[in-house]
């Protein structure tokens, strides 16, 4: 007799319905949105954005097949939404550019936040180095393109100024066997970055475009928080692999956070996945956990979305000592609980992107 039949079951079967073209499921695509057990019947809802119309019919069809094989299940009844892109309309606003890879670079990871006070540049440093592996197998660059609160400087203890190459690229400054760009390189501690809207974009193109970054592996790119100009210029022109999305566990910051990630859906660019900053605090005194700012909250937020929840990074006194020092945590503590947490998280990632 076969076991009861749940929701599980049916997205576990959905997990082997690849998106054309892709190695990824629609599972954790997020593109299963609703699934209904009306006795031996099953209903599932997917939502699609596409402009090709083989594609919508290609996964109704094949997540039918999967669902029917399951023992019990008498009929699959599979409700498609497909909506048309937004990217091409979106890049008019970014000046029609087109969205292209940046040469030498196999893999462009966005990490992004809702809102700011998330601990989202801590993150981008230590999960850039984390992404070299252990054994610093794999090339890596950071570009902060918060151009207004850059702090990837101070986070990597460095005020050196790129250069211009002979044919007038920029050469990015290098720490810790990093590549790095950030306006905290051009401008003083005290100087603002006073900038409009296009002259924004025209900044952020050229730390992507005219930045010699060389043959990397990964390039980061540190996203100021929200969804202003800066995104928008980044997820319209440049191909990214995907985001990792940063939060606390409080409900301020998942608000945020859903914004986020609604953006990146919007313009087909997928979630990696979620990363928890601020989880817990662990006392020095009896080493036991504090959930200061709740608790679960990025468990629930990573389950909605379907995408893995990567870490639970603590709150953690060393961990912004070493960034206010200019030795991230990773860099300076390699072997610390901590560091192992960023080094699972780009492990999960570096498998996902087959690195």
């Amino acid at each position: 007799m076969p076991a009861p039949l749940t929701s599980e079951i049916v997205l576990a079967q959905l997990r082997g319905v690849k998106y054309p073209g892709y190695t990824r499921d629609i599972v954790s695509f997020g593109m299963v949105k609703d699934v209904r057990i009306e006795g031996t019947r099953v209903a599932v809802r997917i939502a699609v954005t596409t402009a090709d119309a083989k594609v919508p019919k290609q996964i109704e069809e094949t997540a039918a097949a999967a669902i029917e094989s399951i023992p019990g299940v008498s009929e699959a009844a599979i409700e498609m939404l497909v909506s048309a892109p937004v990217a091409k309309a979106l890049q008019a606003e970014a000046g029609g550019l087109p969205q292209t890879r940046i040469e030498g670079v196999k893999h462009v990871i966005a990490i992004a936040s809702g809102k700011g006070g998330v601990g989202k540049s801590t993150v981008a440093a230590n999960l850039a180095l984390a992404l070299r592996g252990e054994k610093k197998q794999a090339r890596v660059g950071l570009c902060d393109c918060d151009l207004y609160g850059p702090s990837i400087g101070l986070m990597f203890g460095t005020q050196e100024r790129p250069h211009l190459t002979e044919d007038g690229r920029i050469e990015p400054v290098r720490r810790y066997d990093l590549n790095l760009m950030s306006m905290s390189f051009l401008l003083d501690d005290t100087s603002p970055a006073i900038l409009r809207g296009p002259m924004v974009t025209r900044y952020t193109q050229q730390f992507l475009r005219n930045v010699n970054w060389g043959e990397l592996d990964f390039l980061v790119l540190d996203l100021p928080p929200g969804t202003g100009d800066i995104q928008l210029t980044i997820v319209q022109t440049v191909a990214l692999t995907g985001a990792v999305i940063v939060t606390t566990p409080q409900e301020v910051a998942l608000i945020d956070a859903r914004k986020a990630a609604t953006m990146f859906a919007k313009v087909n660019v997928s979630i990696i996945g979620l990363i928890e900053n601020m989880s817990y605090f662990v006392c020095p005194n009896d080493g036991n956990h504090y959930a200061i700012f709740g608790s679960g909250g990025g468990e629930r937020e990573a389950a909605r979305l379907q995408v893995p929840l990567l870490a639970q990074i603590p709150l953690q006194m060393e961990l912004r000592q070493s960034g206010d020092q200019g030795q991230p945590l990773v860099a300076a503590e390699p072997a610390s609980p901590t560091a192992k947490l960023f080094y699972k998280a780009a492990e999960v990632i570096r498998n996902q992107c087959h690195v």
